[in-house]
């Protein structure tokens, strides 16, 4: 995701530089036509292209909106997934007792909170449309990665370790009945934001929505030179060409935020989102087994 200090002109003009290169040509056409060759005749009121810029304008305006809006849905989904994987890391940590258990218990915590970290990069590398098991053999076993392999889904599959070493916990009484409803819930909690990610990836914006705005800002732009060459003359091509580009530039905006996993430069920063949780539940699991050990040598030492 590109930040506000990070965006560069040459990415932003980049964007339209041959539709601006076709419009410069086109108005510079005009101008000829009507300054050398007196075509006088070509000129049309300036109210044609105002009634068709003013409504281009609402329609640009509402589709903005609507891209915004499943942009900010896609970033609100992962800021839950943010809060729900602490929540998860907690209650795994916090819900288990270690002090006179052995290295199994470690083990399923170990497990859950590094398989928790797979889960956030696995869901961002899916939803981009790469693979989703790269990288993830750094969190879990080869017995888990061999387990995967075997699935479409590879976030769903994990989601199904999760409940399966949950059940185990359980069943060894190492949580009890209570804790696995909350530990579960919290699981179901991640089950949604994923389907709601997926909805937002498969749901695709309406196309001939798309294309008819398209095709009526052309026509506008294509208007626009004649409404304002007898006023202008040759002036007409910079006006021309900075309306053109703010019109153009507002499409290109929409296009780009409705498609928040695309891995563009504007999509949401799953990448970015996935490291900050896997520092966080590293330094709550570091952090834990330092507590362990504290009250471990003082049990021992009363």
């Amino acid at each position: 995701m590109l930040l506000k200090k990070n965006i560069p002109f040459s990415y932003i003009m980049g964007k339209i530089k041959h539709e601006l290169l076709f419009i410069t040509l086109y108005t510079i056409l005009i101008a000829i036509l009507y300054e050398n060759f007196h075509f006088t005749r070509i000129s049309i009121p300036i109210a044609i292209p105002a009634i068709l810029g003013t409504v281009i304008s609402l329609l640009l305006g509402f589709r903005s909106n609507q891209a915004y809006d499943r942009w900010w849905e896609a970033r609100h989904i992962w800021g839950a997934i943010v809060n729900d994987s602490r929540t998860l890391a907690r209650q795994v940590l916090s819900f288990t007792e270690v002090i006179y258990e052995g290295d199994e218990v470690h083990a399923f915590r170990d497990k859950m909170i590094r398989r928790q970290m797979a889960w956030c990069y696995a869901l961002g590398q899916m939803l981009r449309g790469q693979n989703a098991t790269r990288g993830l053999d750094k969190y879990l076993t080869r017995q888990e990665m061999d387990f995967i392999r075997h699935y479409d889904h590879v976030p769903g599959a994990l989601l199904e370790l999760h409940a399966r070493d949950l059940r185990t916990a359980l069943n060894e009484g190492w949580i009890n009945r209570f804790q696995q409803v909350e530990i579960d819930r919290t699981l179901s909690r991640l089950c949604d934001a994923m389907g709601k990610c997926e909805r937002i990836k498969n749901t695709v914006f309406p196309v001939t929505y798309s294309m008819y705005i398209h095709f009526s800002m052309l026509l506008f732009i294509a208007l626009l030179p004649f409404a304002v060459i007898q006023y202008f003359g040759l002036l007409e091509v910079p006006v021309v060409v900075a309306i053109a580009t703010s019109f153009l530039l507002i499409e290109k905006m929409a296009i780009h935020l409705q498609e928040p996993f695309e891995n563009k430069p504007t999509d949401t920063p799953m990448t970015t989102i996935s490291r900050n949780i896997e520092r966080n539940l590293a330094q709550m699991l570091r952090d834990q087994e330092i507590l362990e050990v504290k009250e471990t040598n003082k049990f021992y030492v009363l």
